[in-house]
């Protein structure tokens, strides 16, 4: 079998968070869109005051979300 190749990216991070935080990151990406237009550190700002999430976390979250958003 040959070796499947490493997730690199925000995208790398996504099992650690959703292990962490209980909650697949599509439920992430739904919350994000909520806000609406807002600057990416608001956006980690956000999910670090309003959820407790790490600075990696949330900001491989918003990097994700804006990259597919824009």
């Amino acid at each position: 079998m040959a070796n499947a190749p490493k997730t690199r990216g925000p995208a790398s991070y996504f099992p650690s968070i959703e292990k962490k935080y209980g909650h697949p990151v599509d439920h992430w990406f739904r919350l994000l869109d909520g806000l609406g237009e807002r600057k990416h550190m608001e956006l980690v700002a956000w999910l670090k005051t309003e959820h407790a999430m790490g600075h990696g976390h949330a900001n491989a979250l918003v990097a994700h979300h804006l990259r597919r958003t824009a």
